[in-house]
């Protein structure tokens, strides 16, 4: 694609210094969409780049599991480099830059982990990034124009702060983020609080600072205050417990639920708990109210991994969850479900589900985003389906 640049470099960098990166302009044949140029400026520091490589979201991983990294290596020009790409105007990614030193890598997983592992934000990027883990670098995010609100994201310095309780139950390690104001055993008002089972909870809290998200949705009264059970599964075990696991669902419904009522008084009622994940996690969290609709009465799963097939009957198909959906008696049970339109990989299954469950007479909000496999988008769905699903009493009277 030709970029869509000012007359000379001089005033492209002048732009650039002006306005930050990415430039992002109208796109002259289409209102709906952007021309978004990404941008890497040579640093007298550095060892010059042989080629910079864009990393967007799920968008270069779709060409990399094609096999072709070119339709994002960047063009040379001088002072730097740029890239332009047509992105339709709500687009929400996050990405980081990759400057190549040497043979431009290959598309295979060690070659990917060796990028990812090298990759960086982008320098001239306004705005908060979005944290790592493992020890890789933050990215930059790209909000366009129409991309969804994300108002609750940010932590705010007027609004009061919970606390963060470690534990271990039944040899899971999981942290208790209690709301602002709860007492040692009960909310504020002396009551139970909602509960939030999260899934991958050592992202979401040492990494994300999800708290500050319970904090501010509670101090805009558009949930009540929530305690979150951010359960530790990105360890080894993950791919048996997060693959619709009865004994895992079991020790979350029997074990962990009752525990948190007992030592942090949170609710026991399935109405006023929600059990949230993204990939397989939200795969998880659709199985939770299929198996436990007694102890899990919401769930709200992100980028559910709902191709999975029964590990027991591979000659079954995929879309196991969907199947037992469709063919068992129908639980009580509230979804909030949602996708990327960039997860070529995953769409049309989460479509699916949606169909079945609403035959099935389920009460589902279903939303799809535009954008990828991405916790710069999920953290924004999350708080959404928190409003939908645990709306406080106030809000919805």
């Amino acid at each position: 694609m030709q970029s869509h640049f000012p007359p000379s470099d001089e005033e492209f960098w002048a732009r650039v210094a002006a306005e930050g990166a990415p430039l992002v302009d109208p796109d002259p044949d289409d209102p709906a969409y952007r021309l978004v140029t990404f941008v890497h400026r040579d640093e007298p520091a550095d060892d010059p780049a042989d080629a910079v490589l864009a990393l967007v979201h799920t968008v270069t991983d779709k060409d990399r599991h094609a096999g072709d990294l070119a339709p994002h290596l960047m063009r040379r020009r001088p002072g730097g480099w740029s890239h332009t790409y047509r992105l339709r105007a709500d687009h929400r990614a996050s990405y980081q830059l990759y400057p190549v030193r040497g043979a431009v890598p290959g598309t295979a997983r060690a070659d990917w982990l060796r990028v990812l592992d090298g990759a960086r934000p982008d320098p001239l990027a306004p705005g908060p990034q979005l944290p790592a883990r493992d020890g890789r670098r933050p990215s930059s995010v790209l909000s366009l124009p129409d991309a969804p609100a994300q108002p609750y994201a940010q932590r705010r310095a007027d609004v009061p702060r919970g606390r963060t309780v470690a534990a271990e139950v039944a040899g899971r390690r999981v942290d208790v983020r209690l709301p602002a104001g709860a007492g040692a055993a009960a909310g504020a008002d002396g009551g139970p609080l909602p509960v939030l089972v999260l899934l991958d909870g050592e992202m979401w809290g040492e990494v994300l600072a999800v708290g500050d998200t319970l904090d501010n949705l509670a101090a805009d009264g558009v949930i009540p205050p929530t305690a979150a059970l951010l359960v530790h599964t990105m360890g080894p075990g993950r791919p048996e417990d997060l693959s619709c696991n009865p004994g895992f669902v079991d020790l979350l419904a029997d074990r962990l639920l009752p525990w948190a009522a007992a030592e942090h008084g949170t609710a026991l009622a399935p109405d006023r708990t929600v059990i949230a994940g993204q990939s397989a996690g939200g795969l998880t969290a659709a199985f939770a109210a299929f198996r436990r609709p007694d102890r899990f009465g919401n769930a709200l799963c992100q980028s559910g991994s709902f191709w999975w097939p029964d590990g027991t009957d591979f000659d079954a198909g995929s879309e196991w969850l969907t199947r037992q959906f469709a063919a068992e008696q129908r639980r009580e049970a509230r979804f909030w479900v949602e996708v990327g339109l960039q997860e070529w990989m995953l769409l049309t299954q989460n479509r699916h589900l949606r169909d079945v469950l609403v035959a099935r007479g389920y009460d589902v909000a279903y939303r799809e985003f535009n954008g990828g496999h991405d916790y710069a988008c999920w953290r924004g769905g999350l708080a959404d389906g928190l409003v939908h699903l645990l709306g406080s009493p106030a809000r919805k009277g």
